[in-house]
């Protein structure tokens, strides 16, 4: 669904190359701090939209001959078949290659209007640390609490863009930072370049899934493991597995709540009290835009008309002490409840100004 104002991003088409537009729309995409761009076919031309702040904002057309000679730069640097249309592709783009600030990982489909191309960018810089998440401090202080133990099982669930990957990346920064453990993971894709840290990424495409890697990668004698997502109930059990024999294992799971991760968990691997042994710590995560402090959500060129910049974490948590596990060994979640859950943590950023009640009714689909 697109949200918000359209946005004039790229000067008067004209006779401007296919190489200088896609520079510039890149470009202009780093600077408004886009994750991705959405460039899709129709027969009047292509539509531009960037990815801000997890909701899509209209960006620019291009006219049909440009937007051919656009499609086809793209798949040309990702190295995809400039002539193939009628399948998916994906690729990569080097910044160096467009003079940019980020990786880009290219994915095409064809649709009815026409082919379709979204490209995420991969912000460089260093993994944010745990606390410069803006987490609640009793949450960073699980979290590190955690991180120091020698095995378990941490658990992230939330929908797409709720912020789970960058969770995981300063957990693995902490990790690196602590030293003395061989860390290694599981990503799909990797998007960050973490120090002192294996990764590897997932190629399903010949045969490389997320449990077959970790079937391997455990030996190879990792201390912490991270699995970029629970997917099946292989990869479930390798997980609980691993956090039962001395590995300190993070993975994602899509569940939609703390207790909906350990009923889908339930799901994926039959074993109650391996579950309730092997589970440490599960985080419930969304990202609420926060108002624009230049126009205090009016919508203005700084914040592209959106009236939001930037976003700030809900958090709601579940430490799986031996009150959860006999739960868990029972099937009873009745009356199971994180702590500060996620409308609590809205209504805070509410009652002191930071967010307003539409964004809180986009969040809680009031």
């Amino acid at each position: 669904m697109i949200a918000g104002k359209s946005l004039t991003l790229l000067p008067e088409h004209g006779t401007v190359s296919a190489p200088e537009t896609v520079a510039a729309l890149i470009q202009r995409a780093e600077t408004a701090g886009a994750s991705d761009i959405h460039l899709q076919m129709t027969p009047a031309g292509a539509v531009v939209s960037f990815r801000l702040d997890g909701l899509m904002t209209p960006a620019t057309t291009f006219p049909p001959e440009l937007a051919e000679r656009v499609f086809g730069r793209i798949k040309f640097l990702a190295q995809l078949k400039t002539y193939q249309e009628s399948l998916p592709q994906d690729g990569r783009i080097d910044k160096h290659t467009v003079h940019s600030r980020s990786d880009l990982r290219v994915a095409t489909y064809p649709t009815v209007t026409g082919e379709k191309i979204v490209l995420r960018l991969f912000h460089g810089g260093a993994a944010l640390s745990l606390a410069e998440l803006a987490f609640p401090a009793p949450v960073t202080t699980e979290l590190q609490t955690f991180l120091r133990q020698t095995a378990g099982l941490l658990l992230l669930t939330g929908p797409a863009g709720s912020g789970k990957t960058t969770t995981i990346y300063a957990c693995l920064r902490a990790l690196a930072e602590m030293g003395g453990r061989h860390i290694i993971t599981i990503e799909d894709p990797v998007e960050q370049i973490v120090p002192g840290v294996m990764q590897t990424e997932v190629n399903e495409a010949r045969g490389l899934d997320f449990a077959r890697a970790a079937r391997h990668l455990l030996r190879q004698d990792p201390q912490a493991l991270v699995i970029g997502e629970i997917r099946d109930e292989e990869t479930a059990n390798l997980a609980v597995r691993a956090a039962l024999t001395g590995h300190l294992v993070i993975s994602t799971l899509h569940a939609g709540s703390c207790r909906g991760v350990l009923e889908r968990l339930l799901v994926l691997c039959a074993d109650r009290s391996a579950i309730a042994t092997a589970t440490g710590l599960i985080l419930n995560q969304r990202l609420m835009r926060k108002l624009c402090g230049a126009c205090a959500g009016a919508g203005c060129g700084t914040c592209l008309q959106t009236g939001y910049a930037g976003r700030l974490p809900l958090v709601e948590w579940l430490r799986v002490d031996a009150s959860v596990q006999a739960r868990i060994r029972a099937h009873d979640f009745a009356g199971l409840q994180p702590e500060h859950t996620l409308e609590q943590a809205a209504q805070l950023l509410l009652q002191n100004g930071v967010t307003n009640q539409p964004e809180y009714r986009r969040i809680f689909g009031l």
